[in-house]
């Protein structure tokens, strides 16, 4: 009889501990992430109808081995050329993607682009900027939710 109770004991403390890894692996899904980035967007020249800006990308999150920002203008900027990144634009919103010697960004790394471009009216700098779909707010966020987070 004392034998059949240590096995019982056994056998429920490892189904306890098969439970909780279970547990942790679905909360914590391999591909779970910390995403975060801050960004340094400064016009280095401006003429009659035309500008240049440098921009960085601070990786505030997990290593990367790709980026991609976007940003979009208020005032009907385009950009005309750029350097260290392949830059698209459809209507106001701004695409820059990483070129093949730039995508790794290590955490708390940065890599630099620029670009010129043309404008009309004014020149606002851009008021906010996301990298791989993240916005940068100068934190890091979760890019995976919980399992059981209500989506909303």
């Amino acid at each position: 009889m004392a034998r059949s109770k240590a096995t019982n004991v056994g056998v429920v403390s490892a189904g306890v501990a098969l439970l909780a890894s279970a547990t942790v692996a679905v909360a914590l899904p391999a591909n779970a992430a910390a995403a975060g980035c801050s960004v340094n967007y400064a016009v280095s020249s401006q003429w009659q109808d035309g500008f240049g800006a440098n921009v960085s990308i601070t990786n505030l999150g997990d290593p990367l081995s790709s980026w991609t920002l976007t940003w979009s203008y208020g005032a009907g900027q385009k950009v005309t050329q750029a350097w260290n990144a392949t830059v698209t634009q459809s209507g106001t919103a701004v695409t820059a993607k990483n070129v093949s010697y730039n995508g790794a960004i290590a955490t708390n790394g940065s890599v630099s682009f620029g670009f010129n471009g043309s404008w009309s009216g004014s020149n606002p700098v851009p008021t906010s900027f996301a990298v791989n779909g993240v916005t940068c707010n100068g934190g890091t966020t979760p890019t995976t939710p919980p399992t059981g987070s209500p989506t909303t």
